[in-house]
């Protein structure tokens, strides 16, 4: 392929070696968060119903509020069960958390691409390193907003899902009837995205500064004051 010079060495400095930790953290991030699946049970007593397990399955995106718990018996304790739905719709928050995740794990293929077999073309062409700069601020940024979004969700995601739930049920309230929590999915791989998201943000704000250094703006800012001795001393002169 014209242009190609591959050079795996880039991998070793800052800019490549951080390239690939975003790589990395990036399929951490969209995996505990986009592979989740869970389901929270309760244990109802009603009419002929002693003990009887319903359970409510749940899953990304997290619309609960379509989430329905199964009947605790075919006569749906004697007619007083009404569909009980979870409550809160949190796709938003997800698929944006997820969303960017798969995003950045694309831009760093490409990106790792362009380092190892067309690092001369990035470095002769300003363009590349301005284009790269700004992506980097820009998924810093969004990795802080959606990362924020989605712990913000994810609590309100356990509220739901938990015990908590049990007095917003109206079923539970008919005469005879009583609605106790039994268990939920244990969400600590969520936690764990939650976790990969401030990483993704550290990551990706500590490359700024890797990627600046590659820009002619970095390299203008370096030049200035190497030229002012010069100028005043020419001054003085006159």
């Amino acid at each position: 392929m014209a242009g190609l010079r591959v050079d795996f060495g880039l991998l070793l400095e800052p800019l490549g070696f951080i390239k690939v930790l975003e790589w990395i953290f990036s399929i951490f991030a969209f995996a505990t968060c986009g592979g989740f699946q869970g389901e929270t049970t309760l244990q109802v007593s009603c009419k002929g119903v002693a003990n009887k397990t319903v359970t409510a399955a749940f899953a990304y995106p997290f619309r609960l509020n379509t989430v329905v718990f199964s009947a605790p018996d075919p006569k749906r304790c004697g007619g007083t069960w009404t569909d009980v739905y979870l409550v809160g719709n949190f796709s938003s928050s997800a698929q944006f958390f997820v969303t960017l995740a798969v995003l950045s794990f694309l831009y760093c293929i490409a990106a790792l691409v362009v380092y190892i077999g067309y690092k001369h073309v990035y470095q002769q062409n300003s363009k590349f390193p301005l284009t790269d700069l700004a992506v980097t601020v820009i998924t810093a940024f969004l990795w802080l907003v959606s990362t924020f979004s989605w712990a913000t969700a994810l609590a309100d995601i356990k509220m739901s899902t938990g015990a908590s739930a049990i007095p917003g049920i109206e079923s539970c309230k008919a005469p005879g009837t009583t609605c106790r929590f039994a268990s939920v999915t244990s969400m600590k791989t969520l936690n764990v995205s939650v976790v990969f998201g401030l990483l993704n943000m550290v990551l990706w704000g500590g490359n700024i500064w890797f990627v600046y250094k590659d820009t002619n703006l970095h390299n203008q800012s370096k030049r200035i004051p190497q030229q002012s001795p010069a100028i005043y001393s020419t001054q003085r002169g006159i």
